[in-house]
C-alpha cells in the first residue's frame, strides 16, 4: 500500500441482476445474465497486473453467478484480499462450506430493516437464520451492515439489526442511504439519536477500517466533508461491461475499458479532484482515500481517529498499543524509518478489515 501507484480495492460487478428490487437501490435490474466466467477471469488477471490488493465482487447479486466460489478462489490465487456483497437471501450452509473452502476472506450482508416491509424485503426476520448459519459455519469474516436514511420506516430497527449481528459474533456497522449520484440525504433528529447509539455501543477494536467512518458524522448533520477522493485509482468499480468508473453512481466516468487502464491512469485519476467529494456517503471510497491518509500523517490520522471514538463512546480509552504507536511517530531521530516500517505493517493489516460499498 506505500506506493499510490496501485488500487487499493476494485470493487467487480459479476452480475447486474438480483432476486429483489429494494425501492432506494439504483445497481440492479431482473433480467441481465451474469458476466461470463472466462471475462471474469481476465479481469481480475487484468486488476492483478495493476497490482490491485482487494477485491470485493459485487452486483446485483453476487451470489446469483454460478460460478461465484470458483472466481473468489480466482482472486485468491492472485494474492488479492477477497471480500463479497450480497443480501443473503442464498445463503445455505452448503455455500458457506464452498466459500470457506475458495478462501473468501470477508462477506457483507446488508439489512434494511426488522421485518419486510415495500421499501425493501432485506429485513432481520428473513435472515436471521441466515446470520446463525454464518456464526456457526463461516471461517471468513462476516460484517452486517444496517442502513438509516429516506425509506427507512422505523430507524430503531437498525440498532436492533446491529445488537443481534454483535450477539452471534458478527460485526456491525450503520450506513446511509444515499441518493443520486451517491450524495447525501440528511438524517432526521431520531434516525441520528439512533446513529449514535449504534456508534457509542461498538466493542471492535480502534484498528478495524469499517469504523474510520468519521465522514459520517459531518453528512448526517447536512455538513460537507474536506477530503480528497481517489476514486479512479485507489479505487475502481469494474461494471458488467468491463469498464472503470470512479464508483457505482458515478458510472461510465472515466468510462475507460479495463483492457486500456495503465499505472499512468490509476495515478492520474486518482489526483483528480471530484465534485461530488464533499457530500459523499459511499464508504469504501471514503475508507480507501483515509488509508492514503493513514499513509500521508499518521500521527494526525491516529488523533483523529482516538477523537472520534471519544466522541462516539467517551468512556473509550486509547489502547497501549496505539499510545506505543503515536510515539513512534513522534519528531525526531528516526521517526522516518519508524513511519514507514508502521505504514508497510499497519497498511496490510488495516486493509483486510472491510471497506464496504453498500448496495443503494
Amino acid at each position: 500500500m506505500y506506493t499510490l501507484e496501485v488500487p487499493i480495492l476494485a470493487n467487480v460487478v459479476v452480475t447486474r441482476r438480483c432476486n429483489l428490487s429494494c425501492s432506494y437501490c439504483n445497481q440492479y435490474d431482473n433480467v441481465s445474465p451474469p458476466v461470463p466466467a472466462s471475462t471474469l477471469r481476465r479481469r481480475l488477471e487484468l486488476l492483478a497486473q495493476l497490482g490491485t490488493l482487494a477485491i470485493t465482487f459485487t452486483g446485483g447479486e453476487p451470489l446469483l453467478h454460478p460460478e461465484i466460489t470458483t472466481l473468489v478462489a480466482e482472486a485468491r490465487r492472485y494474492g488479492a484480499i477477497c471480500t463479497l456483497n450480497t443480501n443473503g437471501y442464498l445463503v445455505t450452509p452448503a455455500l458457506i462450506e464452498q466459500l470457506n473452502q475458495a478462501g473468501l476472506d470477508y462477506l457483507w450482508i446488508s439489512i434494511d430493516n426488522a421485518t419486510p416491509d415495500e421499501a425493501s424485503n432485506k429485513s432481520l426476520k428473513v435472515l436471521d437464520r441466515k446470520l446463525e448459519w454464518l456464526a456457526k459455519f463461516a471461517t471468513f469474516h462476516v460484517t452486517v451492515n444496517s442502513v438509516l436514511g429516506a425509506g427507512v420506516r422505523h430507524p430503531e430497527d437498525a440498532h436492533t439489526i446491529a445488537r443481534r449481528a454483535r450477539e452471534l459474533g458478527h460485526k456491525s456497522t450503520v450506513g446511509i442511504i444515499h441518493g443520486e449520484g451517491g450524495q447525501l440525504i440528511q438524517l432526521e433528529p431520531q434516525q441520528r439519536h439512533v446513529y449514535a447509539r449504534i456508534q457509542g455501543e461498538r466493542t471492535e477494536g480502534v484498528f478495524w477500517l469499517a469504523h474510520y467512518d468519521s465522514f459520517q458524522e459531518s453528512l448526517i448533520s447536512g455538513r460537507p466533508n474536506d477530503w480528497h477522493c481517489t476514486a479512479g485509482g485507489r479505487f475502481l468499480y469494474i461494471c458488467e461491461d468491463g469498464l472503470v468508473s470512479y464508483c457505482s453512481q458515478r458510472r461510465g466516468e472515466p468510462g475507460v475499458p479495463l483492457e486500456q487502464y495503465t499505472t499512468q491512469m490509476v495515478v492520474a485519476e486518482a489526483a483528480k479532484k471530484k465534485p461530488c467529494a464533499p457530500f459523499c456517503t459511499i464508504n469504501c471510497v471514503q475508507q480507501v482515500a483515509y488509508l492514503d491518509r493513514i499513509r500521508a500523517n499518521p500521527k494526525q490520522a491516529f488523533e483523529k481517529i482516538v477523537e472520534h471514538r471519544r466522541r462516539m463512546d467517551p468512556s473509550f480509552r486509547t489502547p497501549l498499543g496505539l499510545r506505543l504507536l503515536n510515539s513512534m511517530f513522534l519528531e525526531g531521530k528516526g521517526s522516518r524509518l519508524w513511519t514507514k516500517a508502521a505504514i508497510l505493517a499497519l497498511g496490510l493489516r488495516n486493509l483486510k478489515p472491510h471497506t464496504h460499498c453498500d448496495h443503494g
